[in-house]
């Protein structure tokens, strides 16, 4: 028995020994060239123009033991990753751009195992650089200084231009862009720009020249391309000393008159430097035709006499002056000569004067109307001109000074004497309101004379005021805001409208009209508008208001403005439930939900948040501020739970909830709400058990959801094609083959104004069929036969237009469609009586109510805002839409 056991001792170390000096090889990759795409992406190199998403590479390798392997590829912390390794095939992808000239090398990790060991190499992998780079000007803008007087082939700049990449590619070469007086040339290597031609600063100061910068091409993306960048040049040129002074203002003329004593001034010549650029001083000279008699200031240029005109011999003289250059060091360079005529004249001593009926006048005055037609002659005035000296002397001219081509003067040039007419040429400017007196200066003064006598006369315009001005508002609209709840007479908004017309034509009287005015008065003098005395305004009921109010002068003229009214909504309603005491039914796992609806027109005033009060058991409960949901705590999930917490293991427990809103004042209510909690029943069937099964996987039950709602989809549309596709084919009726028969006289029934009797609001404007019978879809009146009309007994109201006449539905529509429209925040439903074109006569019918009580937000909410549609129009609309209804109806009878 010990031998035995021995020999399995033996047996198991020797088993041991073996399978322990089983040896497990590492995975390698394998070390092909460094051109190879195959292999561990040693020396792998690669285009920057390569696209993203490329497979770039094949990580290769193999396990001894010849078992599978994986290959993976990470990158060092911070930096980018240009590529993604598939683990299993080892295709190697670039996923992101690559730029050589901001990143040249790329560092990665790549790793091969073969689930046991792992074998990590780094690797750089090499961009290679592709012509993407276009070359880059240095030091711009280019502006270069030369002086006009270089000499042609001079060299006055050096362009530099930078291109990123490298080879062919970086290579910049110059031009430059060829234009017809181009007067330079540029070296396409150096970039050396030369002068080729002489520059004239006086004829072109500043040169632009285009420089054009090219590199000498490379591939990019499988193509060659060759890239280019171009940058102006500017040139100024900077004058030189290269031409003769010039005078301006030529041919030059002076006079000598009797009067004239020694030193008086007889012309000043002026004369500039051609080197406009940097002009040098002038200085003036005579040189000959003087005769001693003339003076010239040497600076200036002012020739004057040196003696007194008696002593003269000639009339005429002709002075020769030269203008010279003063260079540096006072030396006189460049000059020019010009000649001065001077002529000797005798005394101009009488100047021109103005005379009226009476003899000489300086002020004429008349009275007239404003805005006289233009052309009209102003035959108020009498005005005569004379100058008594002769010839020359003797000639003047006439010129009006005063608001801009109001009145023209005729004539214009005067010989000795002229009757003087003043003519409007522009009547707006005669207008009252912008003055009520017109003054004028009316001017004679020489022309030939040296002297220029003159003389003025005041002409003054007194205006008359005429109604030519129409009221206009200040503004095209007015907004207004007030509070609801607001007491009766409470002002609203002060419109104003201007006329500046005088007197009762300048007095404005305002009124209101439109159908959103009932509620609002106006002072008719101060144009304030404030709200009816009885009126009670409610934002919950109606929060907008348009309507039109106008300004009127005493002659009827007016202009209109729109004035639009916003109701601001105060907090005046608390959140209420819908009972006191409120029983719901929680399954474990669900929340119930109570609602509170709060009356207020806008939020935060009807913004609603929830919270417990008390509650029995207490706490129990979790309440959604939101949304008013009543959850149990996490940890009650079964019954047995809920019986446990009370020792009479209740399961209907009670909590008072509160409903807050958020206006300011905030109000709240209350409410008790009985709870009464259960336990989800199981679900049995095929669907119970499909769902169990797939609560560990929710994805397979929505797809199945959805596959059965596409498929109810997809069947509703081909029966509803199917559908249209046949009533299209036996309803298609042209619109010029439309059969409309004419009404029987027995048929026809006159719209009668019904009694009011009703006592609901809302049977206010009921209309009933001529039979007597209530209208589909309205609330039946008590009383048969003939249509009426009830009022409630309450506070009056202002008056409401009265409905249109019936609207007519086009053939396409089913004949118990009945047809709506909005007027003043009614709802209008018409009955009408259509022919149909088998000759039946269907009824379309409806009600007209008026707007009942106060409803709660949910219901208006889910009513979409029907109730008050007039509000948000303008009432121009109205009146289109009642026209539109009043023609369709006379073509059918309903007139």
């Amino acid at each position: 028995m010990k031998k035995e056991k021995k020999i399995h001792i033996l047996l198991l170390v020797i088993s041991v020994h073996l399978t322990s000096g089983q040896t497990d090889y590492a995975p390698y990759f394998y070390d092909n060239e460094p051109s190879s795409t195959n292999g561990n992406m040693a020396l792998f190199s690669i285009s920057e123009d390569t696209p993203v998403g490329t497979q770039v590479y094949t990580l290769n390798g193999t396990d001894p033991e010849g078992d599978a392997v994986r290959y993976g590829m990470s990158f060092e912390k911070g930096s980018r990753e240009y590529f993604r390794v598939d683990p299993k095939s080892g295709i190697v992808t670039l996923v992101q751009e690559l730029d050589r000239e901001k990143q040249g090398e790329i560092a990665a990790i790549v790793s091969i195992s073969d689930g046991r060991n792992k074998v990590v190499e780094t690797v750089r992998v090499f961009v290679t650089d592709a012509n993407d780079e276009q070359p880059e000007f240095q030091n711009v803008p280019l502006i270069v200084d030369v002086p006009e007087d270089t000499t042609p082939g001079n060299s006055i700049y050096r362009v530099q231009a930078v291109d990123k990449d490298i080879g062919s590619g970086g290579s910049v070469s110059y031009s430059l862009q060829s234009t017809p007086d181009i007067k330079f040339t540029i070296d396409g290597h150096s970039g050396v720009l030369r002068i080729r031609e002489t520059l004239d600063y006086e004829d072109t100061p500043t040169h632009f020249v285009t420089v054009v910068a090219k590199d000498g091409g490379g591939r990019y993306k499988g193509n060659h391309q060759v890239m280019s960048s171009t940058a102006t040049i500017t040139i100024n040129v900077i004058d030189a000393q290269d031409m003769p002074p010039f005078f301006v203002s030529t041919p030059y003329f002076g006079y000598i008159y009797e009067v004239s004593v020694p030193g008086s001034e007889v012309f000043t010549v002026t004369a500039r430097d051609g080197d406009q650029g940097n002009p040098n001083p002038i200085y003036y000279s005579l040189i000959n035709g003087s005769d001693g008699i003339f003076d010239i200031n040497s600076t200036s240029g002012c020739v004057t006499l040196t003696t007194y005109p008696s002593l003269l011999k000639n009339e005429l003289y002709e002075i020769n002056v030269k203008a010279s250059e003063v260079g540096p060091g006072d030396h006189l360079g460049d000059y020019a000569v010009d000649v001065v005529t001077v002529r000797v004249v005798d005394l101009n001593n009488h100047p021109p004067t103005f005379y009226g009926e009476n003899g000489p006048q300086n002020l004429f005055e008349v009275t007239m109307s404003e805005h006289p037609p233009a052309g009209e002659i102003l035959r108020g005035f009498k005005i005569t001109v004379n100058d008594s000296d002769q010839g020359a002397n003797a000639k003047f001219k006439l010129k009006l000074v005063g608001p801009w081509r109001v009145l023209r003067v005729v004539p214009q040039t005067v010989l000795n004497e002229a009757q003087v007419t003043i003519i409007v040429e522009d009547t707006s400017g005669i207008d009252y309101e912008k003055g009520p007196t017109l003054s004028f200066k009316l001017l004679a003064v020489e022309i030939d004379t040296p002297e220029r006598f003159s003389a003025t006369a005041d002409i003054v315009i007194n205006l008359l005021d005429t109604n030519d001005n129409v009221p206009k508002f200040t503004a095209e609209y007015f907004i207004a805001r007030i509070p609801e709840n607001s007491p009766g007479g409470s002002s609203v908004v002060t419109v104003t409208a201007n006329d500046p017309d005088s007197g009762p034509w300048g007095d404005v009287k305002y009124t209101i009209y439109g159908s959103g005015s009932d509620l609002f008065a106006i002072d008719r003098s101060l144009g304030i508008i404030y709200t009816q005395p009885w009126a009670t305004l409610d934002a919950e009921v109606r929060s907008k208001y348009n309507f039109y109010v106008k300004g009127e002068d005493a002659d009827g003229q007016y202009s209109l403005s729109e004035v639009f009214v916003t109701i601001l909504d105060q907090n005046d309603h608390s959140p209420a439930f819908e009972e006191t005491y409120l029983d719901r039914t929680m399954v474990i796992g669900m929340p119930v939900r109570v609602e509170a609806v709060d009356d207020d027109a806008e939020s935060p005033n009807n913004i609603i948040e929830y919270s417990i009060m008390t509650s029995d058991p207490d706490n129990i409960f979790d309440m959604n501020a939101d949304t008013g949901e009543i959850n149990l705590k996490p940890y009650i999930k079964s019954l047995e739970i809920v019986q446990n917490i009370t020792k009479k293991k209740d399961t209907r427990w009670s909590l008072v909830v509160q409903a807050r809103d958020r206006g300011s004042p905030s109000f709240s209510t209350t409410a008790v709400v009985n709870i009464d909690i259960r336990e989800a029943t199981p679900l049995n069937g095929p669907m119970a058990a499909f769902l169990m099964k797939s609560r560990a996987n929710p994805m397979t039950a929505l797809g199945m959801v959805t596959a059965i709602v596409i498929v109810l989809v997809g069947v509703t549309v081909l029966i509803s094609t199917a559908l249209y596709l046949r009533n299209t084919k036996s309803n298609r009726i042209g619109p010029s083959r439309r059969i409309i028969k004419k009404r029987r006289a027995t048929d026809a029934q006159s719209w009668k104004l019904p009694s009011f009797k009703a006592n609901n609001p809302g049977e206010k404007f009921l209309v009933s069929d001529p039979d007597g019978s209530p209208s589909r879809g309205s609330r039946a009146s008590p009383s048969r036969g003939s249509p009426s009309i009830s009022l409630p007994l309450s506070r009056p109201q202002p008056p409401s237009a009265p409905p249109p006449p019936p609207l007519i539905t086009k053939p396409s529509e089913r004949p118990t469609r009945s047809m709506h429209t909005m007027i003043s925040g009614s709802t209008l439903t018409i009955p009408v009586s259509l022919p149909s074109i088998s000759g039946s006569v269907p009824t379309i019918s409806g009600v007209l109510a008026s707007r009942g009580p106060k409803r709660s937000r949910s219901t208006r909410r889910k009513e979409g805002g029907k109730g008050n549609l007039s509000s948000a129009l303008v009432s121009e609309l109205k009146l289109k839409l009642e026209k539109k209804i009043h023609e369709n109806n006379k073509g059918y009878g309903f007139d």
